[in-house]
């Protein structure tokens, strides 16, 4: 089982399809932060709490331009039923291939990605790795950690 990259870690570079079957680099969002959040299956309870609680305060991400990106393991398709469903305004990167979570270190022992959730800095290093994370108000605690990091204002 991989370990879960540490703080000053390079972040792995990926490439893969979101929900609207547009490709998505990491590395295309050098110069800014990024929330990777990683996450077990699309539409289910802890899951769907952690996307809202996204929605919900997305405003002040996108305020400090700050880019969300969900993970998970689901398909393209589910993750598109997934957005309509909830009205989720974020982008969900579909890892089918089981390449970044493994990448990550996120891995589950059932192949689905373990909910842990990455702060890249804009120099591409992981600024903050939330290893357990409560999915009810999180994006709350992400934001506060961005700010106390001084990686927003």
């Amino acid at each position: 089982m991989a370990e879960l990259l540490k703080v000053g870690d390079k972040a792995p570079d990926f490439e893969a399809k979101d929900q609207n079957g547009n490709t998505v680099k990491l590395s295309e969002y050098r110069g800014k932060p990024v929330v990777v959040y990683f996450y077990p299956k699309d539409d289910t309870p802890g899951c769907t709490t952690e996307a809202c609680n996204f929605r919900d305060n997305i405003s002040s991400y996108k305020d400090h331009g700050v880019q969300v990106l969900g993970v998970s393991v689901d398909s393209e398709n589910s993750h598109k039923k997934f957005q309509d469903k909830y009205s989720l305004n974020f982008t969900l990167v579909s890892d089918k291939s089981k390449d970044i979570v493994e990448k990550y270190g996120v891995k589950g022992e059932f192949g689905s990605a373990k909910r842990v959730t990455y702060l890249v800095k804009p120099d591409g290093t992981i600024g903050y790795v939330y290893g357990k994370v409560t999915p009810k108000d999180h994006a709350v605690d992400v934001m506060e950690k961005l700010k106390e990091l001084q990686l927003v204002r």
